[in-house]
């Protein structure tokens, strides 16, 4: 809205400053040493209105009827008409105020004043500014067209954008918040008290996920707390087989961050790298540095899982990388390491919050 404010009156003012420029090129004998007649302004008022009634007619009617849709030849053919009438109402009037003469003998005052009627002469200045006056109000309304048409697209795509993450958001929740439920139930018939613990977390959880990401952006601090949260919750159903490390900042310095951007690498890592039978390990750590915030998820491969980012998590780590794409283009890097040499499926992520 702000924008289009300046816009509308910006051009408002290019207009004025147009017409005061037709207004001053008139006025511009007011300079010559000689007495005027009282017709010569009365004609020079009937140019500047023949102008300012053709800037308007080719603003508001020729151009966005006949240029814009593509008609040019119609443009042109109704832009030469309008000149050439401009051209014979200016002599027209000439005529009618018996002009030649009276401005012969204002320029000759001791000859009797004779009539001029008849002839074709043209004013080449009155042709040129009539052509001015053409030209500056069609790129006037060509700019202002253009610069309309880019607003309208930016709303477009800025409506499209939000509209994607809020279908992506919509995804990514009942994702985590089923897959949640589902260790919880496994919870519950191996140890109750764990599992009412489990439920106490959740409810944090959710409270988290439907009041503290509406905005589009949380604290840093926040999202931490969060994945802490989802973390202890997926340890209490793991056996003694299983090493989980997270490690965070100390302190957390407050920046603005998406909302649960980094849990779908997380709970990759919990898919994909537990097993109830083999020894395996889950290494979580974000770091911080200023504006800069670096998240490292390392799991171990086992044998009967294949670990491949596009085809693991499903909706949530494809959907991650769309909001990634969208929310912080040319702000992030993200490196997959699909078997390191201590046999983890590795993923970094670099995110610029400046």
């Amino acid at each position: 809205m702000a924008n289009t404010f300046i816009n509308r009156h910006g051009y408002l003012l290019i207009q004025l400053l147009v017409l005061l420029g037709l207004l001053l090129l008139l006025c511009q004998p007011l300079a010559w040493d000689i007495e005027l007649p009282v017709q010569f302004w009365v004609k020079q008022g009937v140019v500047f209105a023949l102008w300012v009634g053709l800037f308007y007619l080719n603003t508001n009617l020729l151009v966005p009827r006949l240029l814009f849709q593509n008609r040019v030849g119609g443009f042109a053919a109704a832009a030469l008409g309008s000149v050439l009438f401009v051209m014979l109402a200016s002599k027209l009037t000439d005529e009618w105020l018996n002009l030649p003469a009276l401005m012969h003998q204002a320029f000759n005052p001791g000859e009797t004043a004779r009539s001029h009627k008849g002839g074709m002469y043209v004013n080449p200045v009155m042709m040129l500014a009539t052509l001015l006056v053409l030209g500056i109000s069609t790129s006037i309304k060509t700019v202002q067209k253009w610069q309309l048409d880019t607003e309208i697209r930016q709303s477009l795509e800025r409506q499209k954008i939000s509209s994607e993450l809020s279908f992506l958001k919509a995804q990514i929740n009942p994702h985590f918040f089923f897959n949640t439920l589902h260790s919880i139930y496994a919870l519950t018939m191996i140890n109750i008290e764990s599992s009412r613990e489990a439920l106490h977390t959740l409810s944090r959880m959710m409270r988290y996920v439907l009041y503290e990401t509406q905005s589009g952006t949380t604290l840093l601090s926040k999202e931490i707390e969060f994945l802490e949260d989802y973390i202890n919750l997926m340890k209490l159903r793991l056996t003694e087989k299983v090493t989980v490390i997270f490690e965070k900042p100390q302190p957390v310095q407050d920046v603005l961050v998406a909302p649960m951007l980094f849990l779908p690498f997380v709970e990759n890592a919990f898919k994909h790298g537990v097993s109830a039978l083999l020894p395996s390990r889950i290494h979580i750590a974000i770091q911080q540095q200023g504006q800069a915030v670096e998240l490292d998820v390392c799991n171990t491969v086992l044998p009967e899982k294949r670990v491949v980012m596009e085809e693991s998590s499903g909706i949530g780590l494809a959907n991650t990388n769309r909001r990634l794409d969208l929310l912080y283009p040319g702000q992030y890097t993200l490196a997959v390491t699909e078997k390191t040499p201590d046999n983890e499926y590795c993923v970094h992520l670099k995110l610029n919050l400046s």
